[in-house]
């Protein structure tokens, strides 16, 4: 028995119901407000009456921590190799979002053992329990470990700005997951939010141009979910390590970030994206290449 075959058995007997909804939210580049965006989604998730875990898996940087203003004790490395529990390394942020820093931990996962990559996906299976959506927070660009997330993930949301350069890399980033031998576009739904938009207008006219190029040469279905636009008071909250959806509900980009998070929740987008939980995205990562 083969090991994508061990844990698919693991995988049946263990995951609990109902299983948590999972998000990644990723860019082509740095600098374009990719955590800016899952922090203040999360929140919104939160007024909503969800409960909402982040992983932050940009290993090296620590963004989503530097944002909340709060440091963690554990991380994902402690789960996997200091035999800390699921529960010790959440940190809870403000809004009662809970995160969890990735730091190195998830490399070389794919080399552990078959009875300690049951423990591993027991414990991560856990959040189903925990939180109602888990927001993944990948690195920029096109590493071998942002691919892994996406290939692994149903629901991806790429952030992108009017930025010639951002256009150019969140193309070149789809590019080479369209070319990802485990991408299946029927089972990865890519969802585009144009960010630091003069006005809904411009994001749309960002959205088609990058959709038709997609359309005609990688054939990757992409739907348009909103934009946030040029807001001061988002950049003094970024300063004040504090989401603009607390510290400023009044805001133009608070308003924006409610609005795409409303979309993401209607009913009928609900059913069309199926939740796969924790359990079958950490499989998915380790029965695949090492994340490196």
């Amino acid at each position: 028995m083969d090991q994508a075959e061990q844990l698919r058995i693991i995988k049946a007997g263990m995951q609990p119901k109902p299983l948590a909804r999972v998000i990644t939210v990723t860019s082509g580049k740095g600098g374009v407000g990719k955590s800016n965006t899952s922090i203040n989604l999360a929140v919104q998730f939160r007024k909503m009456d969800k409960k909402v875990i982040i992983l932050d898996a940009d290993f090296g940087l620590a963004n989503i921590e530097i944002m909340f203003g709060a440091v963690p004790k554990h991380n994902l490395h402690d789960l996997i190799y200091q035999g800390k529990s699921i529960t010790e390394i959440i940190t809870w942020g403000p809004a009662e979002v809970g995160f969890i820093s990735g730091g190195s931990g998830i490399a070389g996962m794919s080399n552990l053992s078959r009875d300690y990559l049951a423990y591993i996906i027991q414990n991560l299976a856990q959040l189903d329990s925990i939180a109602d959506i888990i927001i993944v927070d990948t690195g920029a660009g096109i590493s071998d470990a942002v691919l892994e997330f996406l290939v692994a993930s149903g629901e991806i949301l790429l952030v992108t700005t009017p930025e010639p350069t951002s256009i150019t890399d969140s193309y070149s980033l789809l590019k080479a997951l369209y070319r990802h031998p485990r991408f299946d576009e029927n089972a990865s739904k890519v969802k585009m939010i144009a960010n630091r938009v003069g006005n809904e207008k411009e994001g749309e006219i960002l959205f088609g141009k990058l959709n038709a190029v997609v359309e005609r040469y990688l054939k990757i279905p992409m739907s348009y979910l909103g934009g946030i636009p040029e807001d001061a008071n988002l950049s003094r909250s970024v300063m004040q390590q504090m989401p603009v959806s607390l510290q400023h509900p009044e805001a133009k980009s608070t308003a924006a970030y409610e609005k795409i998070a409303l979309r993401l929740l209607d009913r009928k987008e609900a059913q069309r994206q199926p939740k796969r939980g924790m359990a079958a995205f950490f499989s998915h990562i380790i029965t695949g290449k090492n994340i490196r």
